[in-house]
């Protein structure tokens, strides 16, 4: 997994549009040749539904490709949420994530796991002044006061090793579940009130 990109941050290239230059051409040609079939097969009528149709996808492919509005300065009590508009797929990749994660275990190591250690040493940090990575047995006494949240260790574990691709038979390890949705729910919980 990356490093998280600071919030705003522009990652188009540098180059602008002379960067997408292959990928103009592809989608020219492919205009191009539907408009062609379309004419062989509909007549003279069909090119120009072709291209009103290649018209409608480029506008809607724009807006995801131009720059956020900016937005104006905002008071800090106000919450981060709904400061930054959330794009669709945004929103179908993390519901997928949390998905994933309670199907396999692999993919809960690889995508939820590292988010839920970050949101559990941040918070002992703030609210303890503990290292979670320094320190990893206070945080669990800190994390697990109740003798039934002692299970929710092993899901924020730094010292657990990941569960990766060629570590094992690949086959038995994504039919391993990830985390049940109860247990995300507890830990969510814990870390609220930690």
């Amino acid at each position: 997994m990356g490093a998280a990109r600071p919030a705003g941050r522009d990652d188009r290239p540098a180059g602008g549009w002379r960067g997408a230059t292959p990928e103009i051409i592809i989608a020219v040609l492919l205009v191009a040749a539907a408009g062609i079939a379309g004419y062989a097969l509909a007549g003279p009528a069909a090119p120009g539904a072709v291209a009103v149709g290649a018209a409608v996808v480029i506008l809607i492919g724009l807006r995801g490709v131009l720059p956020a509005r900016q937005e104006l300065a905002q008071p800090e009590q106000e919450s981060a949420i709904g400061r930054y508009p959330a794009s669709f797929t945004a929103f179908w990749r993390k519901r997928t994530g949390l998905a994933d994660a309670t199907q396999s275990l692999m993919s809960y190591d690889g995508g939820l796991r590292p988010t839920l250690q970050h949101l559990l040493a941040a918070r002992l940090a703030e609210r303890h002044g503990v290292s979670l990575r320094d320190d990893p047995e206070l945080a669990r006494r800190l994390l697990c006061q109740d003798g039934r949240d002692e299970g929710l260790w092993y899901w924020v574990d730094p010292a657990r090793p990941a569960s990766r691709p060629g570590s094992t038979d690949d086959s038995k390890l994504t039919r391993r579940p990830g985390i049940s949705p109860r247990t995300l729910a507890l830990l969510i919980d814990r870390l609220e009130r930690l």
